[in-house]
């Protein structure tokens, strides 16, 4: 198994939560996650068992007295009508650590935890490996951010070579632990099971889409569109769909955890900036076999390149922090001027950029659009450029070049 950095998060949320919800998309380590941290006395059941689904929708009381706790429930979701029971066990009971439940469908989840068991249940996001949990150095990833500590932190041990190379086959194989474990000749296999699977067990049996190959349309033509503006006048014409229905499948592919949603930066101070979020996949390898790249250097030469890098990093980026149990205050830039900035964080009141560049000799030309973010009226801390330099190396005194393999 691979060590998970979320591992330290969920025993200390066990310790004072009587619930814990671990949501994130089918096979990204979930359940084993939780049967690892689990002690003897957890029991488990998955509802995916026809049989334990069958007792948790038509009788609950029974379920719960079935499968006393401390217990892991695993894809929860297919039984909303569980909610409001296990809340009645664990006002009664008030022990942390009762109810360890995954989920993969935050759409059905959600409105059942919120309704049910607000401020009893912890919800934690997850995804595939991180760079640094395939490192096997999981303790040592730290939340994204330019700075000289982080940069000092994550260049004593980084996760993996920044060349070229090394890089496009990360991001051609993806995150999903089991391919991962078994090698890269059952990738296509993989993956072809992967949208298969989730097709059958989500989109049909859980959200009801009817239209299956509408929908793979539609999923393809999402994944060709990573790291770009999204579009759904452009999503809807391809697949042949009004935009009404395309913004109803993105839904569905943002609640199952396969796409994200990165929205721009702005205030009121000015009227010239863009509004329209960035659409990023999730998954680099998952996002390579759906727009058909079969190799890490067709991939790495074709027309994606650039964007396809982008997801990567911004994949990175946004495990160091949820698998930290944390949420970035993280954007984008972009105005009607044509001036972006990849990335900018804020925190506490001030603003840090980044920027990625597919080169390994970055120029300070990288971050001339840094300054922009000045006439927003706040602090700017250090800036980066990420890129694929085998060391860090100050670009100016603000602004330094970060090699991706610190990630």
């Amino acid at each position: 198994m691979f060590e998970r950095t979320l591992r330290k998060v969920i025993e200390d949320v066990s310790s004072s939560f009587p619930v814990l919800l671990l949501t994130g998309p089918r096979q990204v380590g979930k359940t084993t996650l939780l049967e690892y941290c689990a002690s003897k006395n957890h029991s488990y059941v998955t509802l995916d068992d026809l049989d334990e689904r069958t007792m948790a929708q038509n009788d609950p009381m029974l379920f719960l007295q079935t499968h006393t706790p401390p217990v892991i429930i695993d894809e929860v979701q297919y039984a909303p009508g569980l909610f409001s029971y296990i809340k009645m066990y664990v006002d009664k009971h008030k022990r942390p650590g009762d109810f360890w439940l995954t989920g993969s469908q935050k759409f059905h989840l959600m409105k059942g935890i919120t309704e049910s068991l607000a401020g009893r249940v912890a919800i934690i996001d997850m995804l595939g490996l991180s760079a640094r949990e395939i490192a096997e150095n999981a303790a040592e990833a730290v939340p994204f951010l330019p700075t000289s500590e982080w940069i000092a932190i994550a260049g004593k041990n980084p996760s993996s070579s920044s060349c070229v190379d090394v890089i496009y086959e990360k991001i051609w194989s993806g995150s999903f632990p089991k391919l991962l474990q078994d090698g890269r000749k059952l990738r296509e296999m993989f993956y072809r099971s992967y949208v298969q699977t989730y097709l059958e067990k989500d989109v049909r049996s859980i959200i009801g889409i009817g239209n299956e190959l509408a929908f793979y349309k539609f999923l393809r033509a999402t994944a060709a569109r990573t790291g770009q503006l999204l579009n759904y006048s452009e999503l809807a014409r391809d697949v042949d769909v009004d935009q009404k229905t395309a913004k109803s499948w993105l839904s569905v592919l943002r609640t199952s955890g396969l796409v994200h949603l990165l929205e721009p930066y702005y205030n009121n101070i000015t009227k010239r900036i863009i509004k329209t979020p960035k659409l990023y996949f999730l998954d680099t390898g998952l996002c390579a076999f759906l727009t058909g790249w079969d190799s890490p250097k067709t991939l790495e030469a074709g027309a994606m390149n650039g964007a396809i890098l982008e997801t990567y990093i911004f994949r990175e980026i946004l495990k160091s922090y949820w698998h930290n149990g944390k949420h970035p205050h993280m954007y984008f830039y972009r105005d009607t001027d044509q001036r972006e900035i990849d990335f900018v964080f804020e925190i506490n009141g001030i603003l840090y950029p980044a920027e990625v560049k597919k080169t390994a000799t970055p120029s300070l030309a990288a971050a001339k659009s840094f300054f922009t973010l000045e006439t927003l009226g706040k602090p700017i801390g250090a800036g980066a450029v990420i890129c694929l330099r085998e060391k860090d190396i100050p670009l100016s005194r603000e602004v330094t070049a970060i090699p991706v393999g610190y990630l």
